[in-house]
């Protein structure tokens, strides 16, 4: 009988990167890779453990999945795993992993595979950074787009933020890794590299006391191959001002910038631990958008922080009206064990501040719809390369991305042409705004 394995991955891209490297793990150890967990020996969820509706999703995963698999062995892994190792209860999962060294799942899987009772690993990192390559066969994207991983952990301690908790200090990753890893993406075909972590300014400050940031991308540049390079996850009080003019002067590096904000009001800004304040942000955007005028800012926006009262939030609303951000995500602040903010409030009021914080969302939700809509205007009866990702069966249609379009989280581009292929780039011409969603066609079609 062939060993199959089945991998669900929930949570961030982070997380996403990790579950590659297990597949690759996984199928060097002889196992095939299934997409049906019915007809699987072995069966991985790759959990989030951020806030606590990830946690609830991962719990609800392993249930359904038991379920489905009632004769698999199904080992509970990643950010959850890693942070309650201890105190897990569930009897469902055969096996529960952490997300630190991920080399030990080959020997962890060999016990499972010879053990009856439950077993428990939540492994630190290796201690040389050399040992962190990430050997990936199997990318979770669709075609033509990778996440390129420069270091786990972070050092900022928000006050609300668990990471620090679940992947620890900030742990910069060898740059030869990461250039070894940059240059098989590319030898692979891979159109778009999305840099991740937890803050990319911050790579290189564990091991030499400076952000390496700059230095990085300027090797990632000099990789032989037409691909572009996008930027994802830059703390707004460590923003390196050096980096508004390398994007500038780098046509491989998109002018996107993903700033995760998160308030605009002064005192709830210093209960995050953050330094900033919304004029200092509005003025880095400012700064952003005079230097490339065809910038594109992301942003992420939290309600309900502990003691955020109706003026903070009229604050943040206004201070979105007046950036105009590109692109937006909001959520709820999630009260997590172990972190500063924790005891700012109670459970029970907690509670009641998530029912005006989730109105509170509605509205701003409401209002960046209007601005992204309006944002997107620019890009009509403008010419622009788009990654094709998926194709529409039946129709002369595909969905693609422009350079304005992270993965996942933006927008995406409808195409009309022929002989579409995921995975390639295509010159695309944008006829008109649908919603938060740009409709065109490919360059001949578009000049008729």
């Amino acid at each position: 009988m062939n060993k199959k394995f089945y991998m669900e991955s929930l949570g961030c891209s982070k997380n996403q990167v990790d579950a590659e490297v297990i597949i690759n793990l996984l199928k060097e150890k002889g196992y095939e890779l299934s997409l049906d967990p019915n007809n699987s020996n072995l069966i991985f969820i790759n959990t989030c453990g951020f806030i606590q509706s990830a946690k609830e999703e991962a719990i609800e995963n392993l249930f359904e999945l038991r379920e489905k698999a009632p004769n698999a062995k199904i080992i509970f892994g990643g950010c959850l795993a890693q942070r309650y190792s201890d105190i897990l209860e569930l009897p469902e999962a055969d096996g529960i992993f952490g997300n630190r060294d991920l080399k030990q799942i080959c020997e962890f899987v060999d016990k499972l595979e010879k053990e009856d009772e439950q077993i428990i690993l939540s492994p630190e990192y290796p201690d040389n950074p050399e040992d962190d390559y990430y050997s990936r066969s199997t990318l979770l994207n669709y075609p033509g787009s990778a996440y390129l991983k420069l270091s786990e952990g972070c050092n900022h301690r928000c006050a609300f933020c668990a990471i620090p908790v679940i992947r620890g200090p900030l742990r910069s990753r060898s740059k030869i890794q990461i250039l070894k890893e940059a240059n098989d993406l590319v030898k692979e075909g891979i159109k778009e590299i999305n840099i991740i972590a937890q803050d990319l300014a911050a790579f290189g400050m564990d091991t030499t006391g400076e952000s390496q940031l700059l230095p990085l991308l300027e090797e990632i540049c000099d990789i032989e191959g037409d691909f572009k390079i996008r930027l994802l996850y830059i703390h707004p009080d460590a923003f390196p001002l050096e980096l508004i003019e390398f994007v500038k002067t780098h046509e491989k590096v998109l002018p996107y910038f993903d700033i995760p904000f998160q308030h605009a009001s002064i005192p709830i800004l210093r209960k995050m631990g953050r330094v900033g304040t919304s004029d200092s942000y509005y003025n880095l955007i400012k700064l952003i958008r005079e230097s490339l005028p065809n910038a594109v800012i992301r942003t992420t926006l939290m309600l309900g922080f502990p003691g955020e009262t109706e003026e903070d939030v009229k604050q943040l609303l206004e201070f979105t009206k007046k950036c105009k951000f590109d692109w937006m995500g909001s959520f709820i602040y999630s009260r997590e064990e172990d972190t500063r903010a924790f005891d700012m409030i109670s459970e029970e009021d907690h509670e009641k501040v998530i029912k005006r914080a989730k109105k509170d969302q509605k509205k701003l939700e409401r209002i960046q719809e209007k601005i992204t809509s309006n944002n997107l205007q620019k890009f009509v009866d403008n010419v622009y390369d788009a990654l094709i990702e998926e194709k529409i069966e039946g129709e002369d249609l595909a969905i693609g991305r422009i350079y304005s379009q992270a993965p996942e989280v933006d927008g995406a581009t409808v195409i009309m042409g022929r002989n579409l292929k995921p995975g390639s780039v295509v010159k695309v011409g944008i006829r008109k705004v649908n919603g938060v969603d740009l409709d065109a066609v490919i360059l001949g079609e578009f000049n008729g």
